[in-house]
């Protein structure tokens, strides 16, 4: 079964992801690749660029009406874009948002950015099936009709 036949029946509406690059990290083609994969399962994607900041970012989430955000973090400051991103989001009264991403994140990053409210995060080499799977399980989960 190819990635865009994937079951998506039990969700009330396509799941509207943004994809975000926070910071001066200038790399993007991994974001690019992920917005185009979620994009062909069926999710509706808005990409916003390089160089956002955590503002800009939850700006765009809260006026597109994101039901994720998706960050691409490279240049090591996920510690501090993570959970910036999170707080504002909360402040926005869009706690609702879940925050993921991935780039270059140690093991013991990623459980602690999970304490503070970031979803799973994902390492360079993860197949986007994966990405696509847990999206869709979260969305099975917390998206109502």
């Amino acid at each position: 079964m190819s990635v865009s036949a994937a079951p998506a029946d039990t969700l009330p509406r396509p799941i509207r992801v943004l994809v975000a690059k926070p910071g001066l990290d200038g790399h993007d083609r991994g974001a690019k690749v992920v917005a185009a994969a979620l994009r062909d399962a069926g999710m509706e994607v808005i990409y916003t660029g390089l160089h956002q900041t955590p503002e800009m970012i939850v700006a765009a989430a809260v006026q597109e009406d994101a039901d994720v955000v998706g960050l691409s973090v490279l240049s090591g400051a996920h510690m501090t874009l993570f959970p910036r991103v999170v707080a504002l989001l909360k402040e926005a009264g869009r706690g609702d948002v879940l925050v993921t991403g991935g780039g270059i994140i140690p093991r013991e990053d990623m459980d602690a950015l999970a304490g503070q409210g970031v979803g799973r995060l994902f390492g360079p080499g993860t197949p986007t099936t994966d990405l696509i799977a847990y999206i869709r399980a979260w969305a099975r989960e917390h998206l109502r009709p």
